[in-house]
């Protein structure tokens, strides 16, 4: 592996023109595809193997024209104080609206509130129910603002009007604050580098990848069926590796400068040791990302394929790119320790002056934790512990319109609805009752109609409405509570056992869906999938390190620190987002459940991100150990080369996730501070404390291996051995082919 990418990165700084071209030919191309793409579609979203999913699917079939998945608004009224929505004023402005919102081309229906029940019954708070033909994605932008209009005409009368549903549904705007990110990002990298151009070139090339592979998303939205969040994720985890990736390798190219070689053998040493590890790196994060397919959920499996596209292109990127532009760099970049124009005096001068090295601070604080280790080992366990305590009240759910800020109107329009006729009006239950194997469809109707009056938690049950051939009828159910609560949930379960013995009577199949139900089955099923998913890419990223760091504890070592800060992440996303705590600072307006995809894509995502650090810090204690080094002095050496460059790439990957905290969207809002705080766990209390802590305490037995393992495994020399070997046999590593089996 070693040889292989110092040939590719000599090669690279060699024909620098062409790998550049190469590039640029590609986000050129990715580019073109975006802007000449039609624009994206609906993003279905189906959860196969749910019965929600069953029943929509039988709407489908059963009620063919009737637009199940049209986009739908609730245009809510509210009369002034004082005054009721029957008044004859008031019904004029409401019936006006309603004619003018029915003109609309892709509008399938409107319901008026006077003939349709759709009055409070202290007669203030009304509402008409508008069907589309499309779903919210797809509706033309003058269909919304005739939606907007006809709204704006009767405030302007005197009504207070709102609009829910989904009929407006804009695309997620991230903010001012990724800009701020990527500037701290910048920052981290000139006081890193010390230099100008060194840290401009992690971000160019971060940037590029970036480019590419949102560019290509966009290009391929409307054919994949992509929304609009996932470009958004894969931007911000393609930027975080990106930049982390390229750090390394320019990092440890620095290094090799220093030590006297020429800048084309710096590049290929460069790129076949710390490239070698961006390789590893980047597969753990590619694995727990394409492993998200093991949930079944279509939406999630092209979010997690999407960003391991984008962490792919990194890798590549820095393996080619880099030592490319490092090559058209020349000597603007220094070697490590050399004179900067940005910092003054250089580091060696200060050491030299001083008559002796001084120790940087990765030094001193490995030198600390190999001579306590116990109290930072439990330190450290104990303080994500206890970080880890609001997990176990972790409560899941999916956003709706209740969770929005109450700037929306579409929060306001769910408060009005909830004032007029109950919380649980805001997620009413379609029972779909297929009666096809009954031998008497309407006596199974009505049998279901009366089950579900009986039961607790039911404050309206509509009566069935069949098809036109008779053998299928929906009926809806509005529960007492809201969409996102517990009982709601145990109500859909208690409808769906009624439902069994319903079908064991008569024959006929009851099936609840709707979004509410829809919700629920997600939650649910992403529960279910937690632990194999765990198991899954665990499993395998564990394999990938015994053969990265030829260690068996080393591996089980990096699982558990992950469970300790991925566990300690989702406490601290709980306490903001679930119990509210610095709320305020965060942009929460509204608490509720956790997103039900948030654990599992955070263990899939935090899980690959804490492998990249493993692997970059390790890697180096690995390659000091192999080369003769004691076990707590290679610990020291490994921070000693590593925990400057792992720190500036923590602080930036941070910068990065929290700068989509600033999103409107509060999936990726919640995503942005839970990989941001998860980063913090991981980077600065598990890698830079446990696991040396870890490492001093079992001495050689870290670096164990059977014997017959040993001889089983392939030696991908990720430390870079076979370079250094060529070396002190006075051979050229570009001509040894005999130097690592690969």
């Amino acid at each position: 592996m070693a040889t292989f990418l110092y040939k590719l990165g000599r090669l690279a700084f060699r024909r620098r023109h062409f790998v550049a071209l190469i590039w640029v030919a590609l986000l050129t191309l990715a580019g073109v595809g975006a802007a000449s793409a039609p624009p994206a579609g609906n993003s279905s979203f189906s959860i196969p193997g749910t019965e929600a999913q069953k029943a929509f699917d039988l709407l489908e079939q059963r009620f063919p024209g009737a637009s199940a998945d049209g986009a739908t608004a609730r245009v809510v009224f509210k009369a002034p104080s004082g005054e009721k929505m029957t008044d004859a004023g008031n019904k004029a402005t409401v019936e006006k609206t309603v004619d003018e919102l029915a003109d609309g081309s892709e509008v399938a229906s409107v319901a008026d509130p006077y003939t349709g029940n759709a009055v409070s019954k202290d007669g203030t708070i009304a509402y008409a129910s508008v069907k589309y033909d499309v779903s919210g994605m797809e509706l033309e932008e003058s269909t919304k603002d005739a939606l907007e209009d006809a709204a704006q005409q009767a405030r302007d009368a005197g009504l207070t009007v709102e609009i829910g549903g989904d009929a407006l549904q804009a695309v997620p705007e991230t903010g001012a604050t990724e800009v701020i990110g990527i500037a701290v990002a910048a920052v981290v990298l000139v006081i890193t580098f010390g230099s100008l151009v060194a840290a401009g070139l992690p971000l160019l090339t971060a940037l590029i990848g970036v480019g590419i592979g949102v560019s290509s998303i966009a290009a391929l939205a409307s054919a994949l069926e992509l929304g609009s969040t996932t470009s958004i994720l894969a931007m911000m985890i393609g930027l975080a590796v990106g930049i982390d990736y390229a750090l390394f390798i320019v990092s440890r190219y620095r290094a090799e400068l220093a030590e006297g070689r020429e800048r084309e053998e710096a590049a290929g040493r460069a790129v076949g040791t710390a490239g070698s590890a961006v390789v590893f790196a980047g597969l753990t994060v590619v694995i727990a990302l394409v492993g998200l397919a093991v949930v079944n959920i279509p939406m999630l499996t092209k979010m997690g394929v999407a960003a391991a596209g984008t962490v792919a292109i990194a890798v590549l990127i820095a393996l080619t790119m880099i030592p490319a532009l490092l090559g058209y760099a020349g000597r603007r970049v220094k070697p490590a320790g050399a004179k900067s124009k940005l910092l003054g005096r250089s580091r060696k001068g200060t050491e030299q002056a001083a008559g002796q090295p001084k120790a940087n601070l990765g030094t001193r604080w490995a030198s600390f934790v190999v001579r306590r280790p116990l109290a930072v080992l439990l330190l450290g366990v104990i303080g994500l512990g206890a970080a880890a305590v609001p997990a176990a009240s972790l409560e899941l759910g999916l956003p709706d319109d209740g969770s929005q800020p109450t700037s929306t109107t579409q929060r306001r329009a769910y408060d009005l609805l909830s004032e007029g006729f109950g919380p649980g009006f805001n997620g009413p239950l379609m029972v779909v009752v297929d009666a096809k194997g009954s031998d008497a469809p309407k006596d199974a109707f009505t049998d279901v109609e009366k089950q579900i009056k009986g039961l607790d938690g039911v404050v309206a049950v509509t009566p069935p409405a069949p098809n036109k051939g008779g053998d299928t009828a929906t009926i809806t159910v509005v529960p007492d509570s809201k969409p996102s609560s517990v009982q709601t949930e145990d109500l859909v379960h208690a409808i769906r056992d009624a439902g069994g013995d319903i079908e064991a009577k008569t024959g006929a199949e009851t099936l609840v869906t709707g979004s509410t139900a829809m919700n629920i089955d997600v939650s649910e099923k992403l529960n279910d999938a937690l632990v194999p998913y765990l198991v899954l890419v665990v499993g395998l990223a564990f394999l990938l390190l015994i053969v990265v760091f030829r260690s068996i504890l080393v591996p089980l070592k990096a699982a558990l620190g992950f469970l300790l800060s991925v566990m300690a992440a989702l406490g601290a996303v709980v306490a903001v987002f679930q119990w509210g705590w610095l709320s305020g600072l965060m942009g929460v307006e509204e608490t509720g459940p956790v997103m039900s995809m948030m654990p599992i894509f955070m263990v899939g995502v935090v899980f690959g991100l804490a492998m990249d650090y493993e692997v970059f810090l390790v890697t180096r204690m690995r390659e000091a150990f192999v080369h003769g080094e004691k076990p707590n002095q290679a610990v020291v050496t490994g921070f000693k080369h590593g925990a400057r460059v792992v720190t500036a790439a923590a602080v930036i990957m941070m910068a990065v996730f929290a700068g989509f905290i600033g999103s409107s969207e509060s999936m990726v809002k919640m995503i942005g501070f839970g990989l941001a705080i998860a980063v913090f766990f991981d980077a600065f209390v598990v890698r830079m404390a446990i696991v040396p802590a870890v490492l001093a305490l079992l001495g050689k037995k870290a670096w164990w291996l059977p014997k017959w393992l040993d001889r089983a495994l392939p030696n991908v020399d990720v430390e870079g051995e076979g370079l250094r070997t060529a070396a002190e046999r006075g051979a050229d590593p570009d001509e040894d082919r005999e130097l690592v089996r690969t």
